[in-house]
């Protein structure tokens, strides 16, 4: 049976959330900006079919942005949930820049065992998330699970899967383009070369595994499983001329469903509003200053009581948590201690405290801001990882090349050794983040030594550069 979410493509998620929360505040505050407004005008349309909100869960909330609009301009109560607790932190910040008087009650867990009571909210949402699982239905089942009977789940933004595309590769954003890609984007003529969709390479990249291949047939499909009555909503990938030229000819084959036709061709996205089935015996009561009622121990499934302000403990199994700058990590302690192994020999966090006791040469001071951090290297770098755990590990080393390191149209190489002796070499042919992975053999301790090239320097520095890095680790292999 294949994995929903591999534990490797968690780690994955929480790394990149992390950067991409507010790795670049200013831009991704925009951003968030940009897709409230487009969310919240998607919701309202559909507030007849939605009803009652309150208690609500955002599930893969990423920065908790859009829960912060249901809670301040739909004064609705609930919770914000997303695997990465760092990136629900961050964007803690919103309630201050955005003047908000009200915040959801934030908690890092898994959307496939999420930490609360059977039937025990009125609406769970989910935007743009649903497509980072292979099993789509294990997540629908969870939600099903805790949504009270005749509870909304409302998604939206999820990848419709489109026909006409070669899929010879996988493109970045816009901004990461290469001139001929931009100008084939903007005719829309790239849509139909490219795997997956437009921007699908920096999450790949990254070790994020995406699902896009759900035809709007399948996500009807899967929703008619889990719940009872559903509405939905498709917009059509119709961006440039190329697009639209189909775009046409499909309404002038006329015989309706003209939409439904373009998307399936064409692909785009789909939002939709699914209902329960049956009816409250009793309406759902919540109280924002007693939100533990609802919640449920992540390693036992007992209730969680509240013993103390910013505490959670479990009466079954000794569960315990305390909030960490606002946020709750309420998942399955064994999962918790591989995403967020903190200080120990085998992960280099360069954004945890004690990292520096496994460098041994040829990095540069830390910079980097927002549990962004990271460390300039010259041509050779050097750490001492220890292994922890039985059997052979896999390396994975997180970073990223500048754009001053691709000037004269020249390729950045990384080539990896372990314990001296080479264990891969690869090319990267654009900036950004990157992250390189391969096993390693058998052995107590690893020197770990990254060669890049070519080497350069930033206006009015003396230091030579290559790339930067941000974390190095040990991983047990998947099969």
């Amino acid at each position: 049976m294949r994995h929903a979410q591999t534990l490797a493509v968690k780690r994955a998620q929480v790394a990149f959330h992390r950067f991409a929360s507010m790795g670049e505040p200013e831009r991704a505050v925009a951003a968030y900006a940009e897709e409230n407004s487009r969310r919240g005008s998607l919701i309202e349309k559909h507030l007849d079919f939605i009803g009652e909100l309150s208690p609500f869960l955002e599930i893969g909330a990423n920065a908790g942005h859009t829960s912060y609009l249901l809670a301040n301009h739909f004064t609705a109560d609930g919770f914000a949930l997303d695997l990465s607790a760092d990136a629900l932190r961050h964007g803690a910040c919103l309630r201050q820049r955005w003047n908000l008087a009200r915040a959801p009650v934030l908690i890092a867990g898994d959307a496939l065992r999420l930490p609360f009571r059977n039937g025990s909210l009125r609406s769970v949402l989910a935007f743009q998330m649903l497509s980072q699982f292979m099993d789509i239905d294990s997540v629908l089942r969870e939600v099903a699970r805790v949504l009270a009977p005749g509870g909304v789940f409302f998604c939206a933004e999820e990848p419709i899967r489109r026909l006409l595309s070669l899929r010879l590769y996988r493109c970045p954003y816009p901004d990461r383009m290469k001139p001929w890609e931009r100008r084939l984007y903007q005719w829309g003529v790239l849509d139909y070369l490219v795997k997956d969709v437009v921007g699908a390479r920096q999450e790949a990249s990254f070790g994020i595994r995406q699902n896009h291949r759900t035809g709007l047939r399948r996500w009807k499909q899967m929703l008619g499983r889990h719940f009872a009555e559903q509405r939905c909503d498709v917009f059509v990938r119709d961006q440039g001329w190329a697009n639209q030229a189909v775009r046409r000819m499909v309404a002038r084959a006329g015989s309706g469903g003209g939409s439904e036709r373009a998307a399936a061709l064409l692909g785009g996205t789909l939002a939709a509003c699914a209902r329960k089935a049956g009816r409250l015996a009793q309406p759902v009561t919540f109280s924002a200053d007693e939100f533990e009622s609802v919640l449920a121990c992540p390693d036992c499934g007992h209730s969680l009581r509240r013993p103390a302000r910013d505490r959670l403990a479990c009466a079954g199994c000794g569960f315990a948590v305390g909030s960490e700058g606002g946020v709750y990590t309420l998942m399955p302690s064994a999962e918790k201690a591989e995403l967020y192994p903190g200080s120990r020999p085998d992960t280099l966090d360069f954004s945890r405290p004690g990292h520096e006791l496994g460098l041994v040469d040829g990095f540069y001071e830390l910079e980097g801001e927002n549990d962004n951090n990271f460390r300039w290297m010259g041509p050779r770098a050097a750490a001492i990882l220890r292994k922890m755990r039985p059997g052979a590990p896999r390396l994975r080393i997180r970073g990223f090349a500048h754009e001053l390191a691709f000037s004269e149209q020249r390729r950045v190489t990384l080539e990896i050794r372990a314990n001296a002796r080479r264990v891969g070499r690869w090319k990267l042919d654009r900036p950004g983040l990157f992250v390189l992975e391969k096993n390693l053999p058998e052995a107590p301790e690893y020197l770990v030594e990254i060669l890049a090239s070519p080497v350069w320097r930033a206006p009015g520095e003396d230091r030579l550069f290559t790339v930067n890095l941000s974390a190095i680790r040990l991983l047990p292999r998947e099969g």
